[in-house]
């Protein structure tokens, strides 16, 4: 036959404990009694801002800077597309005079070819 549970009883406090009314947690067998909580780490977060790294903050605060400066600055907005234009027109030629390299070795190939 099974034994009925009171509602108010709870697996995780020791239940040998007769008058709870002048007890803490450690009285009560509060401190292993849950084994969802792991009180290493309970007492090791005493630390309010955890695993702080400056080096990111600090890598972070420069590019929000440098985003906050480029976005609301129209000089350097124009300086950026034009140097942006530039490296685009550098490109294309470089890629014109590949081009030319390219067809001048086709051209040597087919003179060897035809003698």
């Amino acid at each position: 036959m099974q034994t009925n549970k009171p509602f108010d009883t709870n697996p995780y406090i020791a239940q040998n404990v007769q008058n709870m009314d002048n007890m803490n947690n450690a009285d009560l067998g509060l401190q292993n009694a849950n084994p969802y909580i792991n009180n290493a780490t309970q007492t090791n977060n005493t630390n309010l801002l955890g695993t702080f790294d400056t080096n990111k903050f600090l890598l972070g605060a420069l590019v929000g800077v440098a985003g906050a400066y480029l976005l609301t600055n129209e000089k350097a907005q124009k300086a950026i597309f034009k140097t942006v234009a530039k490296g685009g027109a550098m490109f294309s030629a470089g890629l014109e005079e590949m081009k030319e390299r390219f067809e001048d070795a086709q051209a040597e190939l087919e003179a060897e070819r035809d003698v």
